[in-house]
Order: structure tokens, then C-alpha cells, then sequence
């Protein structure tokens, strides 16, 4: 089966995917009355699995609501010990290097996967485990905050597959690793 890892994610124009305490709020400033999803959907039809961070994961957490996911979610965290009892079925708590993770979800029967989370898609773009970005960038500057990059020990190419634009003002392009 082939594997995927794939990148959805909002960053400013400034590159950076959390505001300077860790604030999100930006991501909502453009009015959206129609509830374009911007590709979300689609993405959830493609992939297996959702693989995040433990900051993502307490973020979520504190969205009001029910479980936004009907994928399985692996959490990644050497800290976090457990999962909360209403979560145990769909979420898995996983540490270890990015290699040895993929290799484990892999062994479990997931193979296309959605990564969130800064840390995350850093630590995969470190390990080259990144085949796709979908990367949208929101019409702000924040400067300063959580950055969407961070040192690479090797340059990575990617090739531009398209770019569209939603809301007259939000950008969203899609980048395929060339290995």
C-alpha cells in the first residue's frame, strides 16, 4: 500500500502557525459565512490517520464540542501519560523516534496520514517523512510566535502542484516532495 504523509496546515504571512502565546484566534478573522472548509474535507476522505503533537492535542481538547475526529489519532509526547477515558477508542499515545512512529502506525494498517502540530511536522520534516504540504497562509502578521519551520539538517524540494485562493484572501498552496 502506498504511504502518505501529508501537511494541512495555516501559517501568517510571517511563517508563524500560533500567535506569541500560542494564541489561534487569527485563523477565524476572515469572515467565512459559508463555511468553506478549504480542502479539509477532501483531505479527511484521503487519508487513514491523524497523527499530532500533545500541544495540538490539549488544543483540541479545549475546542467547545464533541471529538472532532472520526479518524484514529496518534498523540506523540514523551510527557503526556494518558489519554482521557472517553478518548481511549480513538486516540493512541505513542513516543519514540518520528521513524520508529510511522513505522508502528504502519504496522497497525494506517498508511496515508494527516500531521499536525508544530512540533510535529517540524520533527517529520527533520526525519524527510513529509511527502505533501498543504500550506495555507492567512492574510496577517503576526510577528512572532510558534513557527511553521525550523532548521532542517538538508535542504528538501518540493514541487508546486497548484495554489488557490479562498475568501479573496486566503492562499493555500499544495507542495509534493520530489525525492
Amino acid at each position: 500500500m502506498k504511504q502518505k504523509n501529508i501537511v494541512f496546515i495555516a501559517k501568517s504571512i510571517d511563517g508563524f502557525i500560533a500567535g506569541k502565546n500560542g494564541e489561534l484566534d487569527w485563523l477565524h478573522a476572515i469572515p467565512n459565512p459559508e463555511n468553506n472548509d478549504m480542502g479539509y474535507f477532501n483531505l479527511m476522505e484521503e487519508i487513514d490517520a491523524i497523527v499530532m503533537g500533545k500541544t495540538t492535542f490539549e488544543t483540541v481538547l479545549g475546542f467547545d464540542g464533541d471529538w472532532p475526529y472520526s479518524k484514529p489519532v496518534f498523540v506523540l509526547s514523551h510527557s503526556l501519560k494518558e489519554i482521557p477515558e472517553g478518548l481511549k477508542a480513538k486516540v493512541t499515545l505513542l513516543y519514540g523516534s518520528e521513524i520508529e512512529l510511522v513505522k508502528k502506525i504502519h504496522d497497525l494498517g494506517y498508511f496515508k496520514l494527516y500531521v499536525d502540530g508544530g512540533r510535529v511536522v517540524q520533527n517529520f520534516l527533520k526525519a524527510d517523512l513529509i511527502d505533501e504540504l498543504r500550506i495555507t497562509t492567512m492574510p496577517i502578521v503576526l510577528g512572532g510566535g510558534f513557527s511553521l519551520f525550523d532548521i532542517l539538517p538538508n535542504s528538501l524540494q518540493f514541487k508546486h502542484l497548484k495554489t488557490e485562493v479562498f475568501l479573496e484572501e486566503v492562499v493555500q498552496s499544495h507542495y509534493e516532495r520530489v525525492k
